[in-house]
């Protein structure tokens, strides 16, 4: 794992190479073990090392091909590129190293871009063909490793994180109003902009080419390469079947994402995801170690009380025979850290996400790499009370109209009126109801099924939620200088969870579709609280493996007690930032109509503990960036 950097001169100047040291300096974080530029007059790439495989200098970067018409600067980890090295080596390539860069360069060199299709792995990279004087920036399917671009005055930059383009001396930071119109929408950015103009991401599953010989008109020409297609089987469906084949790719994705030349451990949260990777992980390494983030509850209250779940995680790592450690955050960690955690984070998305940078910390003091469960909810189903909340329509349009309603998390469109009264102008033409509808694909085909409208829900999670997601992972766990695996994304695993009937991921589907939209009433209410409902297959299928307190317990998320802190013993971190009439956010927002909805909460009326999240965030945010 690893940081990259670049720039691309577009009007003919030559590439600074002060300004590209700055660029790779500044993702230092994410690469302590090494560095490196090169630079050929329009074209500049920069690198930082975070040494995982073949640990000498022959994996430094930026690496160019054998035949030396390549350079590429290269950040992830590519886990079947043993498979592929040899089918190279079958063709008479020869290699210098036993890294998956080469081997990632050497592909693209052999099979064209288009051998982008083959890597099954977490990855971006960028890579100068010398011969045609292209760039070309690419993307892993899942957008796992994030990738930002930026054009300004004829220059083209790139890098892992926006604060290697922001290094550029002469780059104007300004905030893109519409996007934090988004964000306080959803608690998330779906579109591919950021919170400042002029920066964007390459969207996952994508890679983009430029060509400099087209000077100041050249363009940054995305194409798609892969994408998530949720779908009914279309014959007979024989569970035991797909019990065995899932049973296979879950013990084949963990046990190949094992390799590493420097330590490796798991998270291991209580839950059925991170349980199920640990399991499979300790079988084959002995002692493994094991990593927990719990929770002081001495404050906290009603439902809160089963968000430690250090209890779990130890009764499994018994289990498994695992090096088990423990960190136990309280609600002044969350203050303690916000301004580091603004840094490396760069810009909110989607939830709280404190205790993953206490996690990574913790787990970086032991291992380089770490295993982590994300994934197999937005795979296998583990959010009923999402899905059934818009499973029954006559209709996509008003599946859409259900479905965005639940999914404005921070606020409505009256709220939003009043909390952006003072750029009400510059919002004008935001419209996240059309953003949310954009996720979805065209629509080729009549949806009449609920289960079709359940796969609906699958795809716009994976593209949107989970998505935000591994940004917050990833930024978090480069903090610490540590590598991330989710062994759920798999390409053999998740070729299969798409095809998986929803039959054998939800046992309520049936039950939720009989009851009357117009008489619900509390009856539903059961379906959008905490469920033992979701992920059945996968459940059945690790039972033999981890403690049945585990597979048959409800579906618990990373969460803090933060209702009660906010309420409590953060109350006056909450005042001191967000009542003072200088915040940072009051450059954008209204003062009175956010103090209204803060009061709510404190008051007990309405639970905002998303948007007080949200708004401590966004004001540190505006503090460091604006």
């Amino acid at each position: 794992m690893c940081g990259i950097t670049g720039i691309l001169s577009l009007n003919g100047n030559p590439v600074s190479s002060h300004v590209l040291r700055r660029m790779t300096d500044a993702l230092m974080h994410r690469g302590p073990d090494g560095e490196g530029q090169w630079i050929e007059h329009e074209i500049g790439l920069g690198h930082r090392r975070l040494s995982i495989i073949d640990l000498s200098d022959k994996g430094k970067q930026p690496m160019h091909s054998t035949s030396g018409r390549y350079v590429i600067s290269y950040n992830g980890e590519v886990y079947n590129f043993r498979e592929l090295k040899k089918d190279l080596e079958d063709l008479g390539y020869k290699f210098k190293s036993t890294t998956d860069t080469e081997v990632v360069v050497a592909a693209i060199e052999k099979w064209g871009i288009g051998a982008i299709s083959r890597f099954n792995g977490m990855f971006a990279f960028a890579i100068w063909d010398k011969k045609e004087k292209c760039l070309t920036l690419g993307r892993d399917r899942y957008g796992i490793k994030p990738l930002y671009v930026a054009r300004r005055s004829g220059i083209i930059s790139f890098g892992s994180e926006q604060k290697a383009i922001l290094a550029q001396p002469d780059f104007k930071k300004a905030l893109d109003h519409e996007t934090l119109y988004e964000y306080l929408t959803f608690q998330n950015i779906f579109t591919n902009s950021t919170l400042l103009k002029g920066i964007s991401l390459i969207p996952a599953g994508h890679f983009a080419k430029i060509y400099p010989r087209d000077g100041l008109n050249a363009e940054l020409k995305l194409t798609k390469y892969w994408d998530y297609e949720f779908k009914e089987p279309t014959g007979k469906v024989d569970k035991r079947e797909y019990k065995e084949e899932l049973h296979r790719l879950v013990f084949q994705a963990v046990n190949r994402q094992l390799f590493s030349d420097v330590a490796l451990g798991s998270y291991l949260s209580g839950g059925m995801d991170s349980g199920s990777i640990s399991a499979i992980a300790s079988q084959s390494i002995l002692n493994l170690n094991t990593f927990t983030c719990g929770f002081d509850l001495s404050s906290a209250s009603g439902l809160e009380l089963a968000y430690d779940e250090r209890s779990q995680a130890e009764a499994m790592s018994a289990t498994f025979k695992t090096e088990h450690y423990e960190m136990v955050l309280k609600a002044g960690d969350m203050e303690r850290c916000f301004q580091q955690l603004a840094y490396h984070l760069e810009e909110p998305r989607v939830g709280q996400s404190y205790p993953n940078f206490y996690a990574a910390k913790l787990a970086s003091k032991f291992v380089k790499v770490v295993m982590s469960g994300a994934g197999g909810d937005e795979l296998f189903g583990g959010y009923p009370w999402r899905y059934y909340r818009a499973v029954s329509n006559s209709d996509f349009d008003q599946y859409i109209e259900k479905y965005y309603e639940f999914w404005q998390r921070l606020t409505n469109k009256s709220e939003r009126q009043r909390i952006f009264a003072p750029i009400k102008n510059e919002i004008k033409n935001a419209d996240p109801k059309a953003i949310f509808r954009s996720v979805f694909p065209e629509q080729k085909k009549a949806i009449r099924r609920p289960e079709d409208y359940i796969n609906l829900s699958f795809y716009f999670e994976a593209k949107t939620f989970l998505h935000g997601l591994f940004i917050v992972e990833d930024k978090l766990s480069m903090a610490h200088g540590l590598e991330t695996r989710v062994p759920f994304m798999d390409n053999d695993l998740v070729d299969f969870a798409m095809e998986c009937p929803v039959s054998l991921k939800l046992n309520n589907l049936s039950e939720v579709i009989r009851i009357d939209e117009n008489e619900a009433g509390r009856k539903k209410d059961k379906y959008f609280q905490k469920t033992s409902d979701g992920k059945q297959i996968l459940r059945d299928v690790m039972s033999g493996f981890i403690p049945s307190e585990i597979t048959n317990a409800p579906k618990q998320g990373f969460s803090s007690p933060d209702p009660s802190w906010f309420k409590g013993e953060s109350i006056k971190y909450v005042r001191d930032t967000l009542m003072n009439y200088n915040a940072c956010i009051y450059n954008y927002l209204d003062y009175n109509a956010v103090k209204v909805l803060i009061d709510e909460h404190l008051v007990g009326k309405k639970n905002r503990r998303l948007l007080i999240w949200s708004l401590l965030s966004l004001n540190e945010y505006f503090k460091q960036t604006l």
